[in-house]
């Protein structure tokens, strides 16, 4: 009944915050040139976790934005990913998604404009194209967000990850940041409408350079990564 009860409160409050705000970056994207709008949306995400009753903490500082573009890669675990990484990240970055997410409104038509990029996931080819528009983006400096598992956790245990955020990588040469997100499945399961207030905990690994991996298979970069990622989430004494 608790989870019900607060659930029902901040629902409307978090929902009422996303209206207004996606108009507000909606006009923003006009007149703010993307390379320092991040100045704008990193308040903004916090206040995105914060009105879904969630604070924020942060283990260690992101990696510099004068060595980018980077593939920033971290674990599914809900909602709340996305403005927990663009929260802190201190430059401009666009994201690799789920096509799904560009069908709702207001958030889809802010998503297309912000430079996000669509990919199917159940089609082979439309999602490889998707990858050459981020191979293309990385080309010209921008860093790219994309979750490797593809979909979020339904048991809170990290998924299998795929191989074309690997591809992209191996692609583009491009320096591999891994994240661990802490807290976010508690705050919001995926197959449970309710919100548990709480704290989120983000914690950025050690970059990924391309000399380290150009020798490694896609398989062996994939488990790599991911173990890194795994060892990230573990909770620390």
């Amino acid at each position: 009944m608790y989870k019900i009860i607060i659930s029902l409160i901040i629902w409307p409050i978090w929902f009422v915050y996303t209206f207004f705000v996606l108009i507000l970056i909606f006009f923003l994207i006009f007149i703010i040139p993307r390379k320092i709008f991040y100045f704008f949306l990193r308040p903004f995400c916090w206040f995105w976790c914060f009105f879904g009753g969630q604070i924020l903490i942060k283990d260690n500082m992101p990696p510099p934005a004068s060595e980018q573009p980077y593939i920033y890669m971290f674990n599914h675990t809900s909602m709340f990913d996305q403005f927990m990484i663009g929260a802190f990240v201190n430059h401009y970055i666009t994201a690799v998604a789920a096509i799904e997410v560009f069908r709702y409104p207001l958030w889809g038509q802010v998503c297309r404009r912000y430079g996000i990029i669509p990919i199917p996931r159940t089609r082979i080819k439309q999602a490889l194209k998707s990858l050459v528009k981020a191979q293309d983006k990385i080309s010209k400096g921008s860093s790219i967000l994309i979750a490797p598992e593809g979909t979020r956790t339904v048991n809170g245990k990290m998924g299998l990850f795929k191989k074309g955020p690997f591809h992209l990588a191996k692609n583009s040469g491009a320096t591999i940041i891994p994240i661990g997100l802490i807290g976010g499945f508690k705050a919001k399961k995926k197959s449970d409408w309710k919100l548990r207030p709480g704290i989120l905990r983000i914690r950025f690994g050690a970059p990924i350079y391309s000399k380290e991996y150009s020798d490694l298979t896609i398989e062996e970069l994939r488990d790599s990564v991911r173990k890194r990622i795994k060892d990230l989430i573990k909770e620390k004494d």
